[in-house]
């Protein structure tokens, strides 16, 4: 794997400031916020002066029920070029929801929502990881995700779901220790299990971000400075491996430049002490070895000889996870009678490299991989519609306010969906920020009153107008002025074209309208 340094996430708003920075090896961008044939112009000067970017992808939705998109796959190979990137990244999650293959409506999340560790979600992801692998023109690196809600019936720990996922595609892994804290924090997880379940050499580069509790819940809000508990997962890690690259996120709140520095150090520090940490645990590998060969009779050291010589730390290690382009003389699984699921993988000429871990199953799974009833069907399409009317049943229980599916904890479904709308407003005063301007103080509470009836179901563009349109057909905002104002803009960006600023013109094109009708 590429070696890719001490990074930065680039944002409009730290531009700038990311250019001037002393030690930036590398940046990731939100490959939906990049338009090929205008690059902006920091990232172009990034890339002459030989700094790598990489397309970090947030809509792919790899995790959901339907396989990718063509178009978002021929979008994000087109960053990739445009970036001239090693790599590309995305998410574990499911970002939608509903439409043919549930025979619902189609429902849009707008953010990152957890998969099930199921074998029929991990099979559902392994295919559709494969169809976006063959698709883009350099490696692929999934991260797992930060949640606020468990499944009920989960199969796997994380570890254990990641590498199985790694094992079975070859794809690279980009391993949040945020989003670890954050589930530590959420679900009681623990990240040092985690780390330890991890095939370390999948990992393609490491995210570390900060966040905030409140009423007991950790929010993942790269808005915040990164705590000590990630530092701590961050040493951890390095402590078992020396990653390819590590990055830090931070999307809103921006602090200046030498806070962003002092952050950058304080991830260098822990990941020298973690290096520390690794080198000594090494020594103590090897140190042992050889003691324990210099007291071992001469049958014994020749045993060893065969074995290779190597520490017993190292004979033992897990299996090596293949890669993507592997095809012969690679470890197979050996699989346990009636699971389906390796239980040792032997390499070609039978040696025993190491057990895959299983998960506990338990009595709710079965409700979770049949989907509130549905007898199991043979096949991929199968598995599909299972997790396609789970993750339908849950989506909607979140936008679209019906009753919250059994088995999921109820206070903290309705937390993830206050969340979802929040970030819902926040996004389209983005997007557009001129209805802020125009509604004033009432942007917000206008709009999640709107969100609560309305889910999205396409775009936040889309959404922005939807949302001006029910203003507008409710009478709203009671100021004439602003009411003006709000449709004047909701004219402008809701036809194929902008309205010409010269009323003759408007005037004849609506008289042209008007005779096509005829």
């Amino acid at each position: 794997m590429e070696r890719l340094g001490t990074g930065i996430g680039w944002r409009p708003e730290i531009a700038d400031a990311v250019e001037r920075m002393p030690g930036i090896d590398w940046v990731e961008a939100v490959a939906e916020n990049v338009c090929p044939g205008h690059l902006p112009d920091s990232l172009r000067r990034l890339r002459e002066r030989g700094v790598t970017v990489v397309p970090h992808g947030v809509s792919l939705g790899l995790g959901g029920a339907d396989r990718p998109d063509a178009g978002r796959l021929t979008a994000l190979a087109e960053r990739v070029q445009a970036l001239g990137s090693p790599l590309v990244t995305e998410h574990i999650a499911f970002v939608r929801a509903g439409g043919s293959l549930t025979a619902s409506p189609h429902l849009e999340a707008g953010h990152l929502l957890p998969v099930p560790r199921t074998r029929d979600a991990l099979d559902v992801l392994c295919e559709n990881v494969r169809i976006a692998q063959d698709s883009l023109p350099v490696p692929l690196a999934v991260e797992n995700i930060a949640a606020l809600i468990c499944w009920p019936g989960e199969e796997m720990t994380e570890g254990q779901f990641l590498y199985d996922l790694a094992d079975r595609t070859g794809v690279r892994l980009l391993i949040d220790v945020a989003n670890l804290h954050t589930n530590h924090v959420n679900r009681g997880e623990d990240p040092a299990k985690a780390l330890a379940e991890l095939p370390l050499e999948a990992i393609a580069y490491v995210h570390v971000a900060g966040g905030f509790a409140r009423d007991g819940v950790w929010h993942d809000s790269h808005a915040h400075p990164v705590p000590r508990p990630v530092l701590d997962i961050l040493t951890d890690l390095a402590s078992r491996v020396s990653p390819p690259g590590v990055l830090l996120e931070r999307d809103e709140n921006f602090p200046g430049p030498a806070e962003l520095e002092g952050e950058l150090t304080s991830i260098r520090r822990a990941l020298e002490a973690g290096a520390v940490e690794r080198v000594k645990a090494e020594f103590r590998s090897t140190l042992g070895w050889a003691t324990r060969r210099a007291q071992a009779g001469p049958a014994e050291r020749a045993a060893g000889d065969v074995l290779g010589g190597r520490p017993e730390t190292e004979r033992h290690a897990r299996t090596p996870v293949r890669a993507a382009t592997d095809r012969q003389d690679e470890p197979r699984a050996v699989l346990t009678e009636g699971t389906g699921r390796p239980d040792e993988v032997r390499g070609v000429g039978g040696e025993v490299f190491g057990a895959v871990p299983q998960g506990d199953e338990t009595g709710a799974a079965e409700a979770t991989r049949g989907a509130f009833g549905l007898p199991h069907q043979a096949g991929d399409d199968g598995a599909r519609q299972r997790l396609g009317l789970a993750q339908a049943a849950l989506l909607s229980a979140l936008v679209a306010g019906t009753p919250v599916p059994e088995g999921f904890d109820r206070v903290r479904v309705g937390v993830q969906a206050r969340a979802l709308a929040a970030k819902r407003a926040d996004v389209v005063a983005k997007v557009a920020p001129e209805l802020p301007v125009i509604l004033g103080d009432e942007y917000r509470t206008a709009f999640l009153g709107y969100a609560q009836a309305q889910p999205m179901t396409a775009g936040y563009r889309r959404d922005a107008l939807t949302f001006a349109e029910h203003l507008l057909s409710t009478g709203r905002p009671g100021d004439a002025q602003a009411r003006r104002e709000l449709r004047a803009w909701w004219l402008e960006r809701s036809g194929p074209k902008p309205r010409s600023r010269r009323p003759a013109h408007r005037l004849a094109r609506a008289t042209r309208r008007v005779l096509s009708r005829r």
